[in-house]
């Protein structure tokens, strides 16, 4: 089992940044998956980012924008958001997965969510 807890997100200007932080907790995930993906209000879900030991993998809307990272030593992964538009306010979810992959049928655990929210 992994446990993992998001933090980081609040409101924001367009144009402005935020650091989303997910820490997993349970067992290390230094050879996992982590992925972010995010639900706006009436949408699916959608794929943002992942990481794995192959690389790092971006939805086209937030390419050039928002960049993964993680370390491993603190069992955390990290989003960094950058030139935020109004279109990115949702919540933000990170996932465990055990392959690389944008589908979010292949993370296995997954965090309570961090809303972020984008004014104009």
């Amino acid at each position: 089992q992994v446990q993992l807890v998001e933090s980081g997100g609040g409101l924001v200007q367009a144009g402005g940044s935020l650091r989303l932080s997910c820490a997993a907790s349970g067992r290390t995930i230094s050879g996992n998956t982590m992925g972010w993906f995010r639900q706006a209000p009436g949408r699916e879900r959608e794929f943002v980012a992942c990481d794995s030991r192959s690389g790092a993998d971006y939805a086209d809307f937030v390419v050039g924008r928002f960049t993964i990272s993680r370390d491993n030593a603190k069992n955390t992964v990290f989003l960094q958001m950058n030139s935020l538009k109004p279109e990115d306010t949702a919540i933000y979810y990170c996932a465990v997965g055990s392959r690389r992959a944008t589908l979010s049928r292949f993370y296995d655990y997954w965090g309570q969510g961090t809303q972020v929210t984008v004014s104009s």
